[in-house]
């Protein structure tokens, strides 16, 4: 039996999604299904897959709920091959702005919405260019993989840093490092993650700070996915990295550029401990019908 599945194509800095609203959760396809969707050649194609459900009618909702009562709305994220993902940045901005099409929520002036997401919740606010999200708290993790990707001559240190999902950064030495890279293929990391990680390579501009705000250059292989376009927690991961390796002085605002586009990165405390926010575009681009076996 077949059914129509009635999408929203979107994007964040090029990092693309599909989206579909089911609120009372009755329609939730398979990882199968999830990839066939996804497919470039086959599919309508995107890097992610996202459904709009309410959060009081899933499983992984109910501590949502529970710690932010007015997060009603939970984004059910999937990477482009079918595995769950905890957290997507430009997702939550794509997600927040299918919601407001889809007249779902209002965000008035000054003020914000929370969504449910398997990371916990994050609190959409608009910006200049698009919408702001609290990214929460985040962390070392301690993991200082060394780290083999093709093109890269000699294999080098990673740092892991977590922002709801995982994400292992490193450091090259120029522009040349960064675009001989081949990230068709997945980097090895030694040791490798038990859960996998996402895998940024950067670049600081120069000068690393202009104006007070600090400013490097990204590209990114996402677990479960591949290389995109953009990585909105890549970006905060890489921010945060190069903020680390910079030591004191360095700022607490950043302009990462990514192949997509460029996205903002602040840092700013927060009762739980340091929170780090991204601010980016959002688009729609189309509608569609597809139907699905």
């Amino acid at each position: 039996m077949s059914f129509d599945l009635r999408f929203t194509k979107g994007h964040g800095t090029g990092n693309d999604f599909v989206l579909f609203a089911d609120p009372e959760g009755g329609t939730e396809l398979t990882p199968t299904q999830i990839a066939a969707v996804c497919d470039r050649h086959f599919g309508v194609g995107a890097d992610g897959f996202i459904r709009a459900v309410r959060s009081t009618k899933l499983a992984a909702g109910a501590s949502i709920v529970a710690e932010a009562p007015d997060a009603v709305w939970f984004m059910d994220y999937w990477n482009a091959d079918g595995s769950a993902s905890e957290m997507c940045g430009n997702g939550v901005r794509v997600f927040t702005r299918f919601l407001l099409d889809q007249g779902l929520v209002e965000l008035a002036p000054g003020g914000s919405i929370a969504i449910g997401t398997r990371a916990g919740v994050r609190r959409v606010s608009r910006s200049e260019h698009g919408f702001e999200v609290d990214m929460g708290a985040w962390r070392l993790d301690g993991a200082e993989p060394l780290v083999r990707a093709k093109g890269l001559p000699v294999a080098r240190p990673g740092l892991g840093i977590d922002v709801g999902n995982p994400h292992v950064v490193v450091a090259l030495a120029d522009d040349d490092e960064l675009a001989g890279l081949d990230l068709g293929y997945l980097p090895i990391l030694d040791p490798a993650p038990s859960a996998g990680a996402n895998v940024e390579f950067v670049v600081p501009a120069e000068p690393l700070v202009e104006a007070g705000v600090g400013r490097i250059r990204m590209r990114v292989h996402e677990r479960g996915s591949g290389e995109t376009l953009s990585c909105g927690t890549g970006a905060v991961a890489s921010a945060l990295a190069v903020r680390h390796w910079a030591g004191a002085g360095a700022p607490n605002d950043w302009r990462v550029q990514v192949p997509g586009g460029i996205v903002g990165v602040r840092m700013f405390d927060g009762a739980d401990g340091e929170h780090v926010a991204l601010s980016g575009p959002a688009e729609l681009v189309f509608d569609g019908v597809l139907a699905l076996a």
